[in-house]
């Protein structure tokens, strides 16, 4: 017999959930500080006993709720971040109901066909090879982690060395080539790999934080070159077209970071800042930036889906055997949720014309941001080619200042970060909730912000 109490205590989570997500458009973005201060009322001895779960959620909610940040709400620009979309909240709700360990196919065929359908069609909507095989994993850095894996496996078995057997001592040396503005993703993934932060070869960018082709190096295998498609800080590409023909004739794997750039590929209006990524050999994508899903959802992709396995996969005397496709043969994990889920929820119900919307929408908001900044008298720092705005206000000083000010004004968040030598605020806009009236909103809470400090 099932618990009797499950069903109200999912309808009181239903309700409280509803009420904190209708709040967000009207509320606070960043948690104030007596919330904050109301968090020590967490700090109690774990319980001997059971507890009512009703309490509980009723603790979730009254004490943890308001000291969230308003991440899924229309304002927030702090990281390139999207909301939920209705839609992959309540998938997730059902997943979570589900609780599928997604791992084999014979023990969990709903999950591992949902994931195999949402990765082609991930696969289709960034315009990459039919062919290519991928895997849903927690965010860029392991989606990176797991393309980097298998471009390590792949080079070095050109190279005579079975590294999932025998391991990096005596390997022969990988020389990784990434951009002077590459992301931390993928250093630490790289970090993981025991390919190392700092023995890469660094090529210098120009103003937007492109890789210059005409220093690119010399290589000689086995060589990885990490791309960027989407600099975190103006979304400028690095030009794929180039370094792509270099980094191939000298026989390199390519890596693409693509975390929130490569869905760029599904606008048809900025289509043509992917140009030529299409050709590297693996990409790592997020599913909780662009496309709007919950937490955690990373998918990499890669063009031989056997160097992949050969990375990742697994056998124990426990580990059911199968003919199909096991999803576990393809993730760093065991076990893990059912990530696939929601990304096939948001893109079964946005559909290619919602994905297309989706991005050119907030791309067009970024520019309205930006000229209403410039309008104001204030610095640009980058060409906004995509949801991506650097701002100077005067000097290093005033724009900490004038940060420091936004975020506690609360009509939106934006974060700081630093440009080529000088402090910037950075505004991204990602989430499917942002409103014309919201930039407007939030550009007049900066602009206001700007002159109090000015």
């Amino acid at each position: 017999m099932s618990d009797p109490s499950i069903q109200p205590l999912l309808e009181d989570a239903s309700r409280r959930a509803v009420r904190y997500l209708e709040a967000l458009p009207g509320r606070h973005v960043a948690p104030r500080p007596l919330d904050v201060a109301r968090l020590t009322a967490l700090d109690e001895p774990l319980p001997e006993l059971p507890g009512d779960p009703a309490e509980v959620l009723r603790v979730l909610d009254e004490v943890v709720g308001p000291a969230t940040m308003a991440m899924a709400g229309p304002r927030f620009f702090g990281f390139v971040v999207g909301g939920s979309l209705p839609a992959t909240v309540a998938a997730s709700w059902l997943a979570g109901a589900w609780d599928q360990m997604t791992g084999f196919f014979d023990v969990t065929p709903g999950m591992a066909k949902l994931e195999d359908v949402a990765l082609r069609w991930i696969t289709d909507v960034l315009r990459l090879p039919s062919g290519c095989g991928g895997a849903f994993v927690t965010g860029a850095t392991m989606a990176n982690f797991s393309g980097l894996a298998a471009a390590r496996s792949a080079v070095l078995a050109r190279a005579g060395w079975d590294v999932e057997v025998r391991g990096l001592f005596g390997a022969p040396p990988i020389t990784v080539v990434v951009g002077a503005e590459v992301h931390a993703s993928p250093l630490k993934a790289l970090a993981l790999l025991g390919l190392g932060r700092d023995r890469v070869v660094s090529v210098p960018v120009d103003g937007q934080g492109r890789m210059r082709p005409d220093a690119f190096p010399s290589l000689t295998p086995p060589a990885i070159v990490l791309l960027q498609a989407g600099n975190v800080n103006t979304g400028a590409f690095d030009p794929a077209p180039d370094l792509v023909a270099r980094a191939r004739s000298a026989g390199a794997w390519i890596h693409v970071d693509g975390a929130f750039g490569l869905w760029a590929a599904a606008a048809p209006g900025r289509r043509e800042l992917v140009r030529g990524f299409a050709e590297a050999d693996s990409w790592a994508v997020d599913g909780h930036k662009w496309l709007n899903v919950p937490y955690d959802s990373g998918i990499v992709l890669v063009r031989d889906p056997h160097a992949l396995r050969r990375a990742m996969s697994v056998s124990a005397s426990y580990l059911p055997p199968s003919a199909r496709r096991d999803p576990l043969d393809f993730t760093p994990e065991l076990s893990r949720r059912a990530r696939g889920v929601e990304v096939w929820a948001a893109l079964r119900s946005l559909g290619r014309a919602g994905i297309a919307d989706l991005v050119e929408r907030t791309c067009r908001h970024a520019t309205h941001f930006a000229r209403g900044l410039e309008a104001a008298g204030h610095c640009v720092l980058n060409e906004v080619v995509l949801n991506q705005v650097l701002v100077s206000f005067g000097d290093d000083e005033i724009t900490r200042r004038v940060i420091e000010a936004v975020q506690r004004d609360g009509t939106c968040w934006c974060g700081g970060t630093r440009w080529q030598g000088q402090a910037a605020m950075r505004i991204s806009v990602s989430s499917w909730a942002t409103t014309e009236e919201d930039v407007d909103r939030s550009l007049a809470a900066i602009l206001h912000a700007a002159r109090a400090v000015g």
